[in-house]
């Protein structure tokens, strides 16, 4: 792998007009180790299924996924999102490489009960993306993976990072539209041990959607990881990335 410690970027999936300020972090940041980019796109992907008269429905914060819904996305976020990622990032200078979880393997799972053709709990093979990384380049991943009988399944966008930080090493950070986690009176929480959330989860402190990114990074940290550090931040502020990363910004995990 090249120099440095690799940091895996979770992005969503709005306009690249919403995400400017953010891949120019990217790019910045790629300048001084390796980066790998995984993106989202549920917004966009219930929008294209409401076009094409395909309901959408969640259980427990997660796409039950049939084989209606893997067809549209896997044209909206194998397809549109990741070329359109791809391409400005490579506008802006750096060398990206747009590439799907089930290539090379890179993503594996099983499925998750109830949801489909949905993988939980994936697992990363690094060996494709370390190759891209020595080669110098920017991996942009759609989130997908390969369930046991070698079915293209969906997966969540910050369990495939959460998946591919754990391989890889490094530093893991999910962007979101909140900066951080928040204790019972509303404060944002600077740092949180595995412990620590998971007690603030039981008590219903971390409640919500905040309760899938907060376990994709303790994820990313569990047994046999090779990650580091993981961090929860607002994608939305101006330096989102720089301040996550090295302003102490959002909510960071360590193990200990």
């Amino acid at each position: 792998m090249s120099s440095g410690s690799p940091v895996v970027v979770k992005l969503g999936g709005t306009t690249i007009t919403e995400q400017q300020d953010v891949l120019g972090e990217i790019v910045a940041e790629r300048r001084q180790r390796p980066v790998i980019v995984v993106h989202g796109g549920g917004k966009r992907l219930t929008e294209w299924l409401e076009r094409l008269g395909v309901a959408s429905r969640f259980e427990a914060g997660r796409r039950v996924t049939d084989d209606a819904t893997l067809e549209v996305f896997l044209a909206v976020l194998g397809g549109l999102i990741n070329a359109e990622l791809t391409a400005a990032l490579l506008r802006l200078g750096a060398d990206a490489v747009g590439l799907r979880g089930i290539d090379g393997g890179s993503i594996r799972g099983p499925r998750a009960d109830g949801l489909g053709r949905v993988i939980s709990e994936g697992v990363a093979d690094p060996a494709l993306l370390e190759t891209l990384l020595d080669a110098g380049r920017l991996p942009v991943l759609t989130p997908m993976g390969l369930d046991p009988d070698g079915l293209i399944c969906n997966v969540n966008a910050d369990d495939a990072a959460a998946a591919v930080s754990a391989a890889l090493g490094g530093e893991l950070v999910l962007l979101t539209d909140t900066d951080g986690v928040r204790d019972a009176s509303g404060e944002r929480i600077v740092e949180l041990t595995p412990d620590a959330a998971e007690r603030l989860i039981t008590d219903g402190v971390i409640a919500g959607g905040m309760v899938p990114k907060v376990r994709s990074a303790l994820r990313a940290l569990g047994p046999g990881s090779r990650a580091e550090r993981a961090v929860i931040a607002d994608g939305r502020l101006n330096g989102a990335l720089h301040g996550a990363l090295h302003e102490g910004r959002g909510t960071g995990f360590r193990m200990s």
